[in-house]
């Protein structure tokens, strides 16, 4: 009888659209990730990457190859970011809360990193940076209020999540190499999008809370 493969699933539900092939990606690396990289080691590697990011971004003013060092930054990103819980479920050693906290500790710490990156890269439009950080500290917000009202913790926003949103920055930097000022557009537009899931999000988490709160005050028998 072959061993049960082990669920890298556990504690996290996924919608985006890649999550199968991402899925078996991560699996695979799990499996060949060498014994003396840890958890912890992942997430410092996924810090790093968000570090690579935002130095090429600086640079990227003055020189837009350097945007090729935040596309790298990106992959490394991912590398630490999604294996970091994943390899701890695949090992058996998960520690939920621990790295619950650690996770949403370092990913603002992240975003803010990277949004430092695109204030120097946008130059006259720094604005923009800050609604990106905004928008990016508001969708954490309404990943933290759905797990405490429905116990179901999700890093993506329907079909779309982390990594679909890392391919499609990387894809505006490749153009943006080419056609100046492409990047300034998509952040901006991509970060008003952000804002309307946000809303919506927020509305129907604001529902289930009032589901939530029917539901407790009928099991105590405060419903008249």
């Amino acid at each position: 009888m072959s061993e049960k493969k082990p669920d890298i699933t556990q504690g996290r539900k996924r919608t985006n659209i890649l999550k199968k092939y991402e899925q078996s990606t991560i699996e695979y690396l799990c499996s060949i990730m060498p014994s003396w990289i840890s958890s912890d080691i992942l997430t410092f590697i996924g810090f790093l990457g968000s570090i690579v990011i935002s130095i090429g971004l600086y640079f990227g003013n003055f020189n837009k190859i350097w945007l090729i060092l935040s596309i790298f930054g990106f992959a490394i990103q991912w590398f630490g970011d999604s294996l970091d819980g994943r390899l701890a479920y695949w090992r058996n050693t998960p520690r939920k809360w621990y790295g619950w906290a650690l996770d949403i500790t370092v990913d603002w710490l992240s975003i803010c990193i990277i949004g430092f990156g695109f204030y120097y890269y946008m130059d006259s439009y720094k604005y923009i940076s800050f609604i990106f950080i905004f928008a990016y500290g508001w969708a954490m917000i309404n990943t933290l209020l759905r797990y405490k009202i429905t116990d179901a913790y999700s890093i993506d926003t329907n079909l779309m999540g982390p990594t679909e949103l890392r391919i499609i920055i990387c894809t505006f930097m490749i153009i943006e190499y080419f056609v100046p000022s492409t990047l300034i557009v998509f952040a901006l537009v991509g970060s008003l999008i952000l804002i309307y899931f946000n809303i919506t999000d927020l509305i129907m988490i604001l529902k289930a809370g009032d589901i939530r709160d029917m539901k407790e005050k009928a099991e105590k028998g405060l419903l008249k």
